[in-house]
């Protein structure tokens, strides 16, 4: 039976790319975004390299939706082996113009989401004694910037989160990892708002989704007796 990978926030960088990469190993990739609409490029990419693609639209922080999502993935796939968690919610702000509401939305989409949808990867996967689940960090995981309050506090939770399950799952077999991507990504978001920033990849200054992808994969294919809980990806140019 063919298993399943399924990529939560399967965008245009990263979440696409860890779908492709994936499915480019032989797993079914299950993008998912809330427009599902905009998952037609990424599926007609991975039909295009060979892969097999379920591509479905729905809202992670929707917990009857990740339910059914996982126990149609199980039904119809096959075993879910791996999920990304890959949900960005990267928006600034300053504290003193900070809604309750956009602060709300933001914890929603880093941590909450997070936990609905590790949790029930996790009770897919403990059964079998077998699976990983890898929690996108960001820079903001490890320490908040000025302007970044709602972003840091949904990124320190998730951090949070990966650690808990780590120690309560990995002795039953489930590698939790949490990635922390230090650095800008090649991503229409930093070309947009940080141009200056975007010019350095051609001095390989930005992070390649690419890249990030074939780590998640490494990830995945690690015994058990070496797991890496905690990864830091960031370009040789940046500052830490």
């Amino acid at each position: 039976m063919t298993g399943a990978a399924i990529i939560i926030g399967a965008g245009d960088a990263t979440g696409g790319a860890a779908a492709a990469a994936f499915a480019r190993h032989g797993l079914v990739a299950v993008p998912v975004r809330r427009n599902g609409e905009q998952l037609a490029p990424l599926a007609e990419r991975i039909a295009r390299e060979g892969g097999k693609c379920l591509a479905i639209g729905a809202d992670a922080r929707d917990e009857d939706a990740m339910i059914a999502l996982f126990d149609r993935v199980e039904r119809e796939v096959g075993p879910i082996e791996v999920l990304v968690f890959n949900i960005g919610a990267n928006s600034p702000m300053g504290i003193l113009d900070e809604t309750v509401r956009r602060y709300r939305k933001i914890w929603e989409m880093c941590a909450l989401a997070g936990f609905i949808t590790g949790r029930e990867a996790a009770r897919r996967m403990v059964p079998r004694g077998r699976g990983t689940i890898i929690f996108t960090g960001a820079t903001a995981s490890l320490r908040g910037s000025a302007g970044f309050a709602g972003f840091s506090g949904g990124k320190f939770a998730l951090r949070s989160l990966a650690q808990a399950m780590a120690r309560e799952l990995g002795p039953k077999g489930i590698h939790i990892v949490h990635s922390i991507i230090d650095g800008a990504i090649d991503t229409d978001f930093i070309r947009t708002n940080f141009p200056d920033r975007y010019a350095l990849k051609d001095e390989d200054g930005i992070v390649d989704p690419e890249a990030i992808a074939a780590e998640y994969v490494r990830l995945h294919q690690q015994p058990r007796s070496a797991w890496t809980h905690e990864l830091d990806l960031r370009p040789w140019i940046e500052r830490w």
